[in-house]
């Protein structure tokens, strides 16, 4: 899971307010998908100019993660990052793309479930959840694994 910070824990929920808000969503566009949407909201100034250099319809961002380097000067790589200075890693983007983090499902309200990596509301749900459980590593030192069943839901309580 991604490094906790309060920087990512508010981007996360910024970014799901967004979403809830009507901000323009496709999940087949990599310039409107989730991670797009979580890359503007923690660069707004690099994910402008990035974002209109990559091929939204042809790639993907689990592709850009596979195929990152650093020293490339790639518009998908700046974004990509972004992102890791921001405490995400490979797995991360793989797992938000696809909303796929077993930690985060397993922290839903409501118990597991799957979510629908094209639905902007599944997508906000997910980024809701993940921002509580890198709240809840920040307020007690300790990563989500350890952490009671019972502190995961009460933080994770919408």
């Amino acid at each position: 899971m991604a490094r906790a910070t309060t920087h990512l824990v508010e981007t996360l929920r910024k970014t799901a307010h967004e979403l809830e808000s009507g901000a323009e969503y496709n999940w087949g566009n990599a310039t409107k998908c989730n991670c797009a949407h979580l890359a503007k909201a923690l660069a707004p100034e690099i994910a402008t100019r990035a974002l209109v250099e990559i091929r939204p319809q042809l790639d993907e961002w689990t592709e850009f993660a596979n195929d990152y380097c650093p020293h490339s000067g790639a518009p998908a790589d700046k974004l990509l990052d972004t992102l890791y200075a921001n405490g995400l890693g490979q797995k991360d983007i793989h797992q938000l793309e696809y909303l796929s983090n077993k930690e985060v499902l397993n922290a839903l309200p409501g118990g597991f479930r799957y979510l629908e990596h094209g639905n902007r509301r599944d997508v906000a749900l997910y980024l809701r959840t993940w921002a509580s459980l890198l709240e809840l590593e920040l307020k007690t030192n300790k990563p989500v694994k350890q952490q009671p069943q019972r502190a995961v839901a009460e933080a994770t309580e919408v």
